[in-house]
């Protein structure tokens, strides 16, 4: 990136200023970027507390961190299991067959589904809030989550609410546009064609608002004091292990599955679809690999759990007085909040006896009325007994946790006037870093000025300032940032069906290096190395699919394929009254075939070589194969580990965690709803900060540990059979760390030398070793589309392997995310060079590829979209 320094190091200087005014640190300035119609609620009485949010820092809580969706679904299914008032939900996307624990055939009872029909029969209120998406552009079927739930539901005790409505007016539903949609699909280059009227028809308005923005938060509130927050939705997807294995075939027992019917998903090859019928998965397995989810959550108790009762309760009645009061139905009631059972200003925090403090419609006299007339009176904020009392929540007993709910709403989400408290925090605590910032995240669109249009955000600015500040006082600060090298959504780059995709990667890197504005050009025009205080990174693992001759053998015996049977166990744990007896028929062949064999093929152990490139893993090179090498080639993948993290880890003292995604849709407040937590942990630990000793707090530091650790490998593999104190909810014991090890060591201090050079050189390392091996894009080799097509597309097209006369049951001779098999001998020789270069992986850090594309215009048409729908990628 010498290029980019070089090349606007001499550059007028008119950015500087600017930013440093647009940042500016002064006690007046009440938000940190603009926001719509200038209607901020920074003026409401309650929003005095830090970062403008609707809830103040509170002492006296408990947290715990969870990486990845293994743990944290184990400990959200133990909550769930025990849990003896109420549940309370928010989600994007809610799926009820999801299995919490792993494998199904070892856990049927931790389907998500059963677990909530359990606690209803319990006598259990179960509320659920989930996003109603638009049915053209998304296939996420909350209308299967409500219905499933409240169908089955003989209790009447479980309440699912979708929200906002889409509901396209009568010309747009006649009209030959939203029939074509219907026909073929909507996608990005559909969408950009589109008029502005009819984008509205489709999306809904609401008081002047297209509701093209989503409710976003994830949050699992049980009992009232313990919650689930974070990245990870209930959803297919997003259950994954340290490890990240992105195959799953089991060819000496089908009941190893990890990952049933759709939830073995890659999102890159093709999206969900048909998923009320979950067992209905198109995705082949046998040589398509799924695509690993990386992620972080928490779970909390204490004064925390009030905000986040608060929020929910404001939620649930907003909606109930918005869509659900005039239908009468007498399962769905507003709810009631009792602030005061958080205890008396000045004294101890007490919570109340479980379950009390939310109610039904007649707790007290004239709630509901006073509530529908407030609504009625223009829809503002819901005045009610919460606001009323937000701010006067005792802090609780000195000690614990200090925690804070910042959130992203709006009149739209939440009927109240614009908080973007989760941008504030955001910027407030990257200017005030003192040595490193850490951010994990599924997005990175940000500006660094307002010539930046349409982005808003002015976290970038915020990088800025900081950096340049930095740079001025001689200060060793850095910065890591990680986020995915393709956003998740299916398709080819160059086709058109991708635009949408270049869209956002073209906002991305005009935030990151390019476009004029960017944060590495105006650091560059100050004078300063970008390169030597920010990088950026991605994530990227490899596996191997078990097609060995295990799987043939047991096929010829029970006379039916692997695929056949997979669907048929599918169906079985999908709970259909009717199942294929192919499923029965494999598993008899497979008994009878290695049922006494010691074959490690066929037990199963290497049905995965995720833990290749863990700690302590096996050597790549000694792994046994079951068959002839061609095969062997066939059988390994690569793909994106991608990122769904929304987290920011500063100077191991502080941590940002929840649902807010850097861009703008989660930061203006206005767009998507988004909920985060603060954490700032008073538990201090002795560590390093650029070679001196250092102060870190427990929290932060393990969570940064661990998280740095599993990226560079040196973590040992998750065992879903033995879960240890990280699979359990809040209360049951700390983090399981192991101070003192090489492993903590060799991470300890971020911004070291030799911590510097570790992670360069492990990234450098594996993004070799992968474009060796598979040829992923984006890379830097590829500037322009010529050289996308030779460095990728000719390797990855079925048509055209199929014109060069490519053997197309060889998947290593064309199919995408396969072995490039060009690039290596024939035969045996072949695959023993590929396992050489993959010896060499440790973990799935690599290198952020900004060199991409750097001579096109990525997105063609994507700055000149609809301006109605151009803000959606931003």
């Amino acid at each position: 990136m010498s290029f980019l320094f070089d090349k606007v190091k001499g550059a007028v200087n008119e950015v500087g200023d600017k930013i440093r005014a647009s940042t500016s640190t002064s006690a007046e300035q009440t938000h940190a970027h603009t926001h719509h119609s200038n209607e901020c609620s920074d003026n409401d009485s309650h929003h005095l507390h830090r970062y403008q949010s609707f809830a103040p820092q509170r002492e006296g809580n408990e947290v715990k961190w969870y990486v990845d969706g293994c743990s944290y679904m184990h400990a959200v299914s133990m909550a769930l299991e025990h849990a003896q008032h109420e549940i309370f939900i928010l989600d994007w996307w809610l799926s009820p067959e999801l299995y919490l624990r792993r494998p199904p055939a070892q856990n049927e009872q931790y389907r998500l589904d059963k677990l909530l029909f359990a606690a209803a029969e319990r006598g259990i209120k179960v509320y659920i809030i989930v996003y109603k998406e638009v049915t053209q552009a998304l296939t996420l079927s909350s209308s299967h989550t409500k219905h499933h739930l409240e169908d089955q539901d003989k209790t009447g005790n479980i309440k699912v609410f979708r929200h906002p409505d889409h509901l396209p007016d009568r010309t747009t539903v006649a009209s030959n546009i939203i029939s074509s949609l219907k026909q073929s699909g909507l996608n990005a280059a559909k969408l950009a064609q589109l008029p502005g009227d009819a984008i509205k028809g489709i999306y809904g308005m609401n008081d002047g608002t297209v509701l093209y923005w989503a409710h976003h938060e994830k949050l699992c509130l049980v009992d009232g004091h313990v919650a689930f927050m974070g990245g990870l939705d209930l959803c297919y997807g997003r259950w994954d292990t340290n490890q990240h294995s992105i195959s799953d075939v089991h060819p000496g027992d089908l009941k190893k599955i990890v990952f049933p019917g759709q939830d073995y998903n890659n999102a890159r090859i093709m999206d969900f679809s048909d998923v009320q019928h979950w067992e209905n998965n198109k995705l082949d397995r046998k040589y398509n690999s799924r695509m690993g989810w990386s992620d972080v959550a928490l779970s909390a108790k204490g004064p925390i759990a009030e905000d986040l009762k608060a929020h929910f309760v404001q939620r649930w009645n907003f909606i109930y007085y918005e869509k659900y009061d005039v239908r009468k139905d007498e399962r769905y009631q507003p709810l009631v909040y009792s602030p005061m059972r958080a205890g008396i200003i000045g004294h101890p925090y007490q919570p109340a006896q479980d379950g009390q403090g939310v109610e039904g419609d007649g707790q007290y006299h004239g709630f509901r009325e006073r509530m529908r007339q407030q609504f009625e009176q223009g829809r503002e904020r819901l005045r009610d007994e919460l606001s009323n009392t937000q701010r006067d929540f005792p802090s609780g007993p000195l000690g614990g946790a200090h925690c804070q709910i910042a959130r992203s709403c709006a009149k739209w989400s939440h009927g109240v006037a614009v908080e973007h408290s989760i941008a504030n925090a955001y910027i407030q605590t990257i200017k005030n870093s003192e040595h490193f910032v850490y951010m994990e995240n599924q997005f990175f669109i940000t500006a660094t000025c307002d010539k930046q249009a349409p982005v808003k955000n002015l976290v970038g600015a915020a990088i800025v300032e900081r950096v340049l500040r930095a740079a001025r006082n001689g200060e060793n600060w850095h910065m890591i940032v990680n986020i995915p090298s393709v956003p998740a959504f299916a398709g080819d780059l160059k086709a058109d069906d991708a635009l949408g995709t270049r869209a956002i990667m073209e906002f991305q890197y005009f935030s990151i290096n390019r476009g004029g504005n960017s944060i590495m050009e105006s650091i560059a025009r100050e004078g300063v190395d970008p390169m030597k205080y920010i990088r950026f990174y991605n994530l990227r693992n490899y596996d191997r699919i078990n097609i060995s001759s295990a799987v043939t053998k047991v096929e010829q015996q029970a006379g039916v394929s692997y695929d056949e049977a997979r669907q048929g166990h599918d169906q079985y744990y999908a709970g259909e009254s009717h199942v294929s007896d192919s499923y029965n028929r494999y598993q008899e062949a497979a008994q009878q075939v290695y049922g006494q064999s010691s074959s490690d093929m066929a037990s199963g152990r290497w049905d995965s070589v995720a833990e290749c490139y863990m700690l302590n893993g096996p050597d790549i090179r000694s792994v046994p194969w079951e068959g002839d090498s061609e095969a062997e080639m066939d059988a390994f993948v690569s793909e994106e580990l991608y990122i769904h993290s929304k987290l920011l880890i500063a100077d191991d003292r502080i941590v940002i965690c929840g649902s807010a995604n850097m861009n703008d849709r989660s930061q203006l407040g206005y767009h998507d709803s988004e909920i985060v937590m603060i954490i700032e942990d008073p538990v201090e630990i002795q560590s390093y900060m650029g070679g001196q000793p250092f102060v870190a707090t427990r929290f932060a530091a393990t969570l940064r540990r661990q998280i740095f650790r599993k990226h560079l490998g040196f973590l040992p593999p998750q065992d879903i059979q033995r879960p240890d104190a990280n699979f359990t909810p809040v209360g049951a014991g700390e983090n399981l760390y192991d101070f003192g090890s090489p492993e903590d060591l060799a991470v300890v201090d971020p911004i070291s030398q030799e911590f510097d050079h570790l992670w360069k050189t492990t990234a450098r390392t594996n993004t070799e070793a992968f474009a060796k091996v598979f040829h992923p894009v984006p890379d830097d080799k590829v500037q322009n589309w010529k050289q996308y097509d030779e460095y990728y597309e000719r390797f990855f097209k079925a048509e055209e392997a199929q014109k060069e006369g490519k053997d197309l049951q060889r998947p290593s001779s064309w199919k995408w995310g396969h072995v490039v098999r060009e690039e290596f001998s024939p035969g045996e020789q072949g695959v023993k060079e590929m396992k050489e270069v993959l010896s060499r992986v440790k973990g799935n850090l690599v290198e952020m590829p900004l060199l991409f594309l750097k001579d096109e215009d990525i997105a063609k048409e994507g700055l000149g979209l609809n301006k109605l729908t151009e803000e959606v990628y931003t």
